[in-house]
């Protein structure tokens, strides 16, 4: 045993004791007893956010480098260790589930056990030989967990809205396209599932296009809360163990590496312990979610059929509906995407129940208030793109079904209030529909409006478009 100890194993401790560890394993103690200890979602931390833990440790590292903290060479081997791992290298090294206790902390020390290793392989040592570079002393000097990993997770949330924006923005296009390719196209509007008064199909699609680029207003402002970081806090807000130099120039280093301009948070004892702006930026989603999951939904109603319900859209074949009956195609897309929004919404229950039951000076449940918060803007954004692409973009609009129910829209009478009033314009509705003629052909005879006047007053086209 003591010989396969030796060839294949190194031994690592902690305040804990001791433990065998892998002897080419990027990790260390802590790391392995993080997985160990937490095998809950079976799923490891987001790539994007290692890299942007990655990318705080950089920034750390050429800082303290800069300032003389550091010594150059350690600075530059743990500079590089992060580039390694901003690439995208080494992500299978990082073994602690997303879901831990401790705030995070397993996280933070994977990362510096991780970049600590590289670097100390890029100064010539073996994997464990923590004299060269120290994932605590070097790799993590004047950090904590608490203001490291909340500062990640907020660029990784930067990331992630930004994607979704996009997304959107490709949604907001093509539902823009389809507003004028259909606004010709003339339809029964409907309140409460009932026959109102004509529009045209376009409109429609354009308050969808309208309701698209309210939410990604919304998601712009809430996101703006996510810039200001608590790098330089340390533990609770005091800055301890943090020189002067450090504090001044993490947040302006972490900036330039970042590509965007962030600011230390005014008060460091309230970045710290409170994550309400996660909080923010999940409702932002999530009522984004909402309007989502209402149009699919219409979409849904609208292609039902297609020869015993609506039938007006007709949405794109993309696969078998049925395992046994031929021919059946079912609203996938659309599915998807109100799936994903119940996802979101059910997110952003365990969001605000997590940020609400931080307690004084550290919220303990932060790791599950990025796992979710990333999953629902990742899923979101997934679902949304599938379904512009897959669905929107080929969707067509029964003409026939749409002409029909023009015809035979008894609502188009409202048109007759201002000149006959409301009482008499019911009356024909009611003689129209007992005797299933048009209300053009009993108004002719029971309104006492010339026929001129009828067909101005009662041309669908006109009514769908605000007078002058």
């Amino acid at each position: 045993m003591k010989d396969r100890e030796e060839l294949n194993y190194r031994k690592e401790h902690d305040g804990l004791g001791e433990m065998l560890i892998p002897k080419d394993a990027l990790y260390g103690i802590h790391s392995a007893r993080a997985r160990d200890n937490f095998p809950v979602s079976m799923r490891g931390m987001d790539p994007a956010f290692i890299k942007n833990i990655a990318l705080i440790k950089k920034a750390a590292a050429l800082l303290n480098g800069k300032t003389g903290a550091l010594p150059p060479e350690k600075a530059e081997a743990i500079a590089f260790a992060c580039d390694e791992i901003i690439a995208g290298k080494y992500l299978d090294s990082f073994i602690v589930d997303a879901m831990q206790g401790g705030a995070g902390t397993s996280a933070n020390m994977n990362a510096n056990e991780v970049i600590a290793n590289i670097a100390i392989k890029r100064l010539g040592g073996e994997y464990g030989d923590y004299s060269l570079i120290h994932p605590i002393d070097h790799v993590n000097m004047y950090q904590s967990t608490n203001d490291v990993i909340p500062s990640a997770g907020r660029l990784t949330a930067i990331d992630k809205c930004s994607r979704f924006l996009s997304v959107l923005d490709v949604l907001h296009a093509a539902l823009r396209d389809k507003e004028q390719e259909f606004d010709d196209i003339l339809k029964v509007g409907r309140t409460q599932l009932q026959d109102a008064v004509p529009m045209r199909v376009g409109q429609g699609y354009g308050a969808y296009a309208a309701m698209i680029e309210r939410s990604s207003a919304q998601i712009k402002s809430a996101m703006l809360c996510l810039g200001s970081i608590n790098l330089g806090a340390t533990a609770i807000g005091t800055a301890i163990n943090v020189e002067r130099p450090y504090f001044d120039g993490i947040v302006s280093a972490v900036s330039e590496l970042y590509g965007r301009e962030l600011r230390r948070a005014e008060n460091l004892f309230d970045a710290t312990q409170n994550a309400d702006d996660f909080a923010t930026v999940s409702s932002a989603v999530k009522v984004c979610a909402i309007k989502l999951s209402k149009m699919a939904s219409d979409f849904r109603l609208l292609s039902s059929g297609p020869n015993s319900g609506f039938c007006e859209v007709q949405l794109p074949a993309k696969q078998s509906g049925s395992s046994i009956m031929p021919g059946k195609v079912n609203p996938v897309l659309p599915e998807a995407l109100n799936q994903a929004a119940f996802l979101v919404m059910g997110h952003d229950v365990t969001i605000a129940q997590a940020v609400e039951a931080g307690q004084l000076e550290l919220n303990a449940f932060l790791p599950v208030v990025l796992f979710q918060l990333f999953e629902e803007i990742d899923i979101l954004a997934n679902a949304v793109a599938t379904f512009t692409e897959n669905c929107l973009r080929g969707i067509v609009i029964n003409l026939n079904e749409c002409e029909d129910d023009i015809g035979r829209c008894w609502s188009i009478a409202t048109a007759l209030n201002p000149r006959i009033g409301y009482d008499k314009s019911t009356a024909i509705v009611k003689k129209a529909q007992k005797s299933k003629k048009s209300i053009f052909e009993i108004a002719r005879k029971e309104s006492g409006l010339p026929a001129e006047e009828l067909e101005r007053l009662l041309d669908p086209h006109t009514l769908t478009e605000i007078k002058e």
